[in-house]
């Protein structure tokens, strides 16, 4: 992987006493990853399907550098079962879950079903359809409105409302045009829309020893069209009660299907706190930092520690989170717009002091490349309290200075302001209808 994952994997690495070869593609030839290595390979010209996606150049930098592991990071192969396929043929050990796991949880209309076999929550809806006649028939039985969803994939790619017949009628091949573009195959599901609701999230870790645990929560519902952008731990919306009984559904799903290593269970939950099982995410996400800033756990180093053979050494007794921490994602985009807007950092200053973390890979003088996500660098505070910690974020988005391009940070600083935010019934409508234009 690259950017600010890449970082945080070679600083896991180099704790557990290991040494790292970073891969980098030409349009990465200044990233700090590269640098921070003890080694580094080029894989390919700038753009991903030459680089960063391009199976036959990683095996070949893995064959060359003698590599025992592979970190997959998010993003890129993180979660295609072919790559790990081929890892576990070449006896190349992949830092996360097996193939077959992977390609379960990665087929939504899969997870569905084994979600409803280890009895977790789902939302009223089908198997994947062939056809408009069979989808207009399961939406009138659901009610509408309803939402189709790619089988395949995740991410709002290939994702789409329908409030009426006619509305289905000419979004479904959208759709699906969609969902061939971006995962390669074109089947979507149909399920009952969720209005308003709350999007919750359960970090787990499972090692090879049948241990699974759930490390807290995480509330996503700060979004854009389903791209998310600030996080949160805890959710200041459920209750424990609520929050044990999520965790409680994560392990089981996590048991059912196998997993092993670090990975999300994703949940949409309503207005009355009754939740609903989306999707399941096998590798580390984003917004981990949150999770370890309340938690004491390192999350990186355990999926490590996990590919490595070691079972955890901690239980779900004493996992034991506290206070509160906010996940600020610094894209290089406009504010107001969301536009990318890659370009060179003419000056930085990034935030510090006590309870802020930043993760990141740019530096002064770094020119953002225009090829990959506009995601530079995450700005994570903890404070004893939801309050003392957004006041803290306050602080460490005043003190923020990137000059040379635009950031989101203004962005950050008025949902620091905005009544739903400050009272937690903000729901994932929050940016869509307020902010975005």
């Amino acid at each position: 992987n690259r950017g600010e994952i890449a970082i945080r994997a070679i600083r896991s690495i180099r704790e557990l006493g290991g040494e790292s070869i970073a891969i980098y593609s030409k349009g990465d030839k200044d990233s700090l990853h590269k640098d921070l290595a003890d080694y580094s390979i080029c894989i390919g010209d700038a753009p991903s399907n030459k680089s960063y996606l391009n199976i036959p150049a990683i095996l070949s930098a893995i064959e060359v550098s003698y590599a025992d592991a592979v970190y997959p990071g998010y993003g890129f192969l993180a979660e295609n079962p072919n790559f790990t396929e081929i890892c576990e043929r070449s006896n190349i050990k992949f830092i996360g879950p097996k193939s077959e796991t992977i390609r379960l949880t990665g087929d939504k209309a899969a997870a569905r079903k084994a979600a409803e076999e280890a009895n977790v929550p789902i939302i009223p809806g089908s198997p994947p359809v062939e056809n408009l006649k069979d989808a207009l028939e399961i939406a009138k039985k659901i009610g509408y409105p309803v939402l189709i969803k790619a089988a395949a994939g995740g991410g709002g790619r290939g994702m789409r409302v329908a409030k009426s017949e006619q509305e289905l009628a000419r979004l479904l091949p959208v759709a699906q045009r969609e969902a061939e573009a971006n995962f390669g195959d074109s089947r979507v599901y149909i399920e009952k829309f969720i209005q308003n609701p709350k999007h919750i999230e359960i970090q787990i870790l499972a090692d090879e020893f049948g241990n699974v645990v759930y490390l807290g929560d995480r509330e996503c519902s700060v979004q854009r069209r389903h791209q998310k952008l600030l996080e949160e731990s805890p959710s200041p919306f459920i209750t424990d009660e609520v929050r044990k009984k999520m965790g409680e559904a994560a392990v089981r799903f996590a048991k059912h299907v196998g997993f092993t290593g670090a990975g999300t269970v994703e949940f949409i939950v309503d207005k009355d706190m009754n939740f609903y099982f989306i999707e399941m995410n096998g590798r580390i996400q984003v917004e981990h930092p949150v999770t370890e800033m309340t938690t004491g756990i390192d999350i990186v180093s355990w999926q490590m520690r996990i590919a490595d053979g070691q079972e955890l050494d901690f239980t779900q007794e004493d996992v034991k989170p506290k206070g509160h921490a906010i996940e600020f994602r610094i894209n290089a985009e406009d504010p107001e717009t969301f536009a990318p807007n890659p370009g060179t950092i003419e000056k930085l200053y990034l935030p510090g002091g006590l309870g802020v973390r930043v993760d990141t890979h740019i530096y002064q003088g770094y020119r953002i490349p225009p090829y990959y996500d506009s995601l530079i660098a995450k700005i994570i505070v903890y404070g004893e309290t939801r309050e003392e910690a957004i006041i803290r974020g306050k602080r460490a988005l005043q003190e923020l200075i990137v000059e040379g391009i635009k950031t989101t940070a203004d962005f950050h600083k008025k949902i620091l302001n905005d009544e739903e935010f400050l009272d937690g019934t903000y729901t994932t409508n929050l940016v869509d209808t307020k902010y975005l234009r």
